[in-house]
């Protein structure tokens, strides 16, 4: 199961996981009922050091990775999906770019607080109507003696309703094309900042919402990394982003695999268990193999980034393949449940639209297909 990782990651493993059983699990069926991201989960998670688990020390991270960041999402998504989503964005998309890209001044202003879990943030790219095609945002960044003003909306942003600073892209040259980008960091709340909570299939414990800049007025230093050329640092924002919510996606994989062989060993029909049956064993056993291969695809792509590579072909192999994993192991646990999966209160049901979320986020599936496809020349 841990395919060959060194002793310190298969500690790490285990700290998570318990962190995840002892942290997270009381929170998750008051937050999916209530629909709402309980703020202290930030602060505990600052605390046991799982913010900043790939940022260096001196902004109070720990330095050890990205396969690291990946592993600690996977066995939070086993408990909660959603709560590992809110914690992953906070910690990597909305960061990320300040870490990488920001001076010291925004580093210690929102980085070093955001780790520590004392702030939250999110990160607005997708827009109505851009969404794999990000060329196509219409935000605006205009500069106004010392100050930008931001115009545009933003949509399907996860934080978007609990967050204090937020990372804006926008446009500061249009006519430039991709290289007329720029990112910014916003405060929030903010009285020209509408924010608006969205409803969804799941990860009902991670909130979302849609934010509309209205003439948002910003000073010169909300700029992250200069004015153009941001386009490049989304990418490698995004790229490294995907691993992560891959690790998500085998999870939640395996937390319905495990969970529906539990039952296929233990519910009698026709005077033996069901699991004895080729029907109900051969499909577990399709979705266990599909998972270790997207298991060994994700760690291999984090390892890659943790080698200074950029491993693009790599990355959308991982997440088609983690996304693909999450949508069939979650049918075949339903299907093993029968009606006790289907009703609500059940995990694999809450596991199962879940999954849904995987070849959406993060590039859809097709997206992905199209990478891989230019990369083989086509």
């Amino acid at each position: 199961m841990d395919l060959n990782l060194s002793d310190e990651l298969q500690a790490f493993r285990q700290t998570a996981r318990d962190f995840a059983h002892r942290t997270i699990a009381p929170l998750v069926d008051e937050a999916e009922a209530a629909e709402r991201t309980p703020l202290e989960l930030f602060k505990a998670a600052g605390a046991a050091g799982f913010l900043g688990i790939r940022y260096p020390e001196s902004v109070g991270g720990q330095g050890a990775g990205v396969l690291a960041e990946t592993i600690l999402r996977e066995e939070m998504a086993r408990v909660c999906s959603g709560l590992a989503a809110a914690i992953s964005v906070s910690s990597h998309l909305g960061t990320y770019p300040i870490h990488e890209f920001g001076d010291d001044e925004q580093q210690q202003r929102y980085l070093v607080p955001a780790l520590k879990g004392e702030v939250v943030s999110a990160f607005g790219l997708t827009e109505p109507g851009a969404g794999s095609d990000v060329r196509s945002i219409t935000t605006r960044a205009v500069r106004d003696g010392d100050d930008w003003v931001i115009t545009g909306r933003k949509t399907y942003i996860t934080n978007a309703t609990i967050a204090d600073f937020m990372i804006v892209v926008a446009y500061t040259d249009p006519t430039a094309g991709l290289d007329g980008m720029a990112m910014f960091v916003v405060d929030l709340p903010d009285s020209k900042i509408e924010v608006t909570r969205l409803g969804k299939m799941g990860h009902l414990s991670s909130e979302i919402g849609e934010v509309a800049f209205d003439g948002v007025r910003v000073p010169a230093r909300a700029c992250l990394g200069g004015e153009r050329g941001a386009w490049a640092k989304v990418m490698k924002t995004l790229g490294i982003g995907r691993v992560v919510v891959s690790g998500g996606a085998i999870g939640t994989a395996q937390e319905a695999i495990d969970l529906a062989v539990d039952y296929a060993k233990e519910r009698p029909a026709f005077g033996k268990p069901i699991g004895t049956n080729q029907g109900i064993s051969f499909p577990l056993a399709r979705a266990e193999a599909h998972t270790e291969a997207a298991r060994l695809a994700v760690y291999k792509a984090a390892w890659l980034y943790d080698q200074a590579s950029e491993p693009v072909k790599e990355v959308s192999v991982a997440k088609y393949l983690a996304a693909e994993a999450a949508i069939g192991a979650t049918d075949v646990a339903i299907r093993v449940f029968g009606g006790a999966g289907y009703v609500r209160g059940s995990k694999v049901e809450r596991l199962y639209r879940d999954a849904r979320y995987f070849p959406i986020v993060e590039g859809t599936s097709e997206i992905h297909q199209r990478v891989i496809a230019s990369r083989l020349g086509l």
